[in-house]
């Protein structure tokens, strides 16, 4: 399974593509930032976001795309610039047809350290280790792309069985 993970971000938006299944030894494929000028007009912004998502799409092909579920935070600007960017992200996945994940940071934190509430180091130390690297990726919005693709490698085998078993209790529903 070859997996695209996005941290959305408008100044830094992190990729990463991450290969292989649940249980066995995982590879790094690729990992980088989309960046944008913070002093550019928004709508430019977006289109940088997704210009630079389709360059890692046409380059990888990813079979899915995971990103991470944005969540409140206290500055409501930060929060829409993030959620923009996620939208693009998402279109980009859905405009040609790869399935789109989304995944809490406290899931991610917790697939990839064991806590879900681990800090960025923590973060960092163990896609290090987990993807065999030389040194975590650098900036953070890098490494928390990797363990975006990480939890969803590691988590979809078993949202799948839960989907299939959610749609065949509905279908016999159904027909009684």
């Amino acid at each position: 399974m070859r997996v695209l993970g996005v941290d959305p971000g408008l100044t830094r938006c992190g990729v990463g593509v991450v290969e292989g299944v649940a249980g066995r030894p995982l590879a790094m494929v690729g990992v980088g930032v989309v960046r944008t000028p913070a002093d550019a007009e928004l709508s430019h912004r977006l289109l940088a976001v997704e210009q630079g998502i389709e360059h890692w799409l046409d380059e990888h092909r990813p079979e899915f795309v995971a990103v991470e579920r944005v969540f409140s935070q206290h500055n409501v600007r930060t929060v829409m610039g993030t959620a923009q960017a996620s939208a693009v992200a998402m279109l980009c996945a859905a405009r040609r047809g790869i399935p789109v994940a989304l995944h809490t940071p406290s899931e991610v934190k917790a697939a990839v350290t064991g806590s879900g509430r681990a800090d960025k180091a923590q973060v960092g130390a163990m896609v290090t280790r987990l993807l065999r690297l030389d040194a975590p990726p650098k900036p953070a919005d890098a490494a928390d792309a990797l363990a975006l693709a990480i939890c969803h490698i590691w988590r979809a085998p078993a949202q799948n069985r839960l989907q299939q078993a959610v749609a065949l209790h509905a279908s016999k529903g159904r027909t009684a």
